[in-house]
């Protein structure tokens, strides 16, 4: 059993203070964030894997006294997709989450009190933004690798367009280059789930009750968006909780009912309502191509690209992956495209560990052996 510790970097003296994209500064900023593996001497071998929606800075191994561990431990680590043998892995929280980065639930220096909803709008642009100044902190120049999936590859996305200079590779999975107005909707939904709880009152519950009802049930949503109609009838079909006398008392009766209602339970109490709210918007006002033709974008991109979607994922559907590739296609970048077989929806890119693992160990090997071409 492998441990790690969270660590914490912070900074605050101009210029380190943030313009967020609203013009608003924020400062002091504090990012969480964990690494894997080694650095090596030149530090050319770093990869940064970012997380998606309700993640954090913990994607791998395990923290002291914790039998879970990180969310996406079966792809990083010795002799794993992100093989730590031979990489040095980061991940941080992003700003406006709520586990160690400066988000809602911080305290807003100027008042003592916690941000609440006094807490500046923040992009995914915004997020890639305080991860650069990590990577400047760490002295590292060029990112071997930016990968994850779902808002994480957003992040991977935005890396290779507004700091091309620092990546040479790029792996994104179960992503899209804008949201939808169905996932907006969704959002939307979610939104109003926590907005309506009495207990949210107007975000400003810290030290008083969560709007724990709201929250749960937004999350219930996001849990059904994430998996496909069949993986979900492989997993529960309509198989009924083992108890005394069926009815209609509207309590949980069968077992898929139990499961959402203990994912958002456990999920109450490990995430920030507000930081939900935030995130979400993010997501929603993400659009690559708001000032321009996509393609245009992606000319400033230098790297080389994995594009990996998945069959049965109908919230990033692979349509949007196919997209994104034409317009990378279009300025002549290297892109590999691979669209995977799954019955999984939108989590297989935390599922379908053996076939990511066979891409992401050949494509990163030839991006290491660029590098070391390119050094001689």
């Amino acid at each position: 059993m492998q441990i790690v510790e969270t660590r914490y970097h912070t900074f605050a003296e101009p210029p380190h203070e943030l313009k967020l994209k609203s013009g608003v500064i924020l400062g002091p900023i504090t990012l969480a964030y964990e690494t894997y593996g080694t650095l090596n001497k030149d530090k050319s071998n770093a990869i940064m894997v970012f997380h998606s929606l309700t993640g954090d800075a913990h994607a791998a191994f395990f923290h002291k006294g914790e039998e879970k561990p990180g969310w996406w431990d079966s792809m990083i680590g010795p002799g794993k997709g992100f093989d730590t043998d031979k990489y040095f892995v980061i991940c941080s929280n992003v700003i406006g989450g709520c586990k160690g980065s400066t988000g809602p639930a911080s305290v807003n220096p100027k008042t003592g009190k916690p941000f609440g909803l006094s807490f500046p709008f923040v992009t995914i642009d915004d997020m890639v933004a305080a991860q650069r100044h990590l990577i400047d902190h760490l002295g590292i120049k060029k990112l071997l690798c930016v990968s994850g999936g779902s808002m994480g590859g957003l992040q991977a996305l935005i890396w290779a367009t507004q700091y091309p200079e620092y990546v040479q590779s790029v792996i994104a999975i179960a992503t899209n280059t804008r949201h939808t107005a169905q996932q907006i909707a969704l959002h939307e939904v979610a939104r109003q789930a926590i907005m309506g709880d009495p207990d949210w009152q107007g975000g400003d519950y810290y030290g008083k009750s969560i709007p724990a009802r709201g929250l749960a049930l937004a999350r219930m949503i996001g849990h059904i968006t994430y998996m496909s109609d069949k993986s979900m009838d492989e997993k529960f079909g309509r198989k009924l909780i083992a108890k005394e006398r069926l009815g209609y008392d509207f309590s949980h009766d069968f077992e898929v009912e139990n499961y959402l209602k203990y994912r958002s339970g456990n999920f109450v109490q490990r995430f920030d309502a507000n930081s939900y709210l935030y995130i979400l918007k993010s997501l929603d006002y993400f659009d690559m191509a708001s000032e321009g033709k996509l393609t245009d974008v992606f000319a400033r991109a230098r790297a080389h690209f994995l594009v990996i979607s998945f069959t049965s994922d109908w919230l990033y559907p692979s349509y949007q992956s196919k997209e994104m590739v034409r317009a990378l296609k279009a300025n002549d970048l290297d892109v590999s495209d691979i669209e995977i077989n799954s019955s999984y929806g939108h989590d297989a890119f935390l599922v379908e560990v053996e076939g990511q693992t066979k891409l992401i160990s050949h494509f990163l090997t030839r991006m290491q052996k660029g590098v070391s071409h390119a050094g001689k």
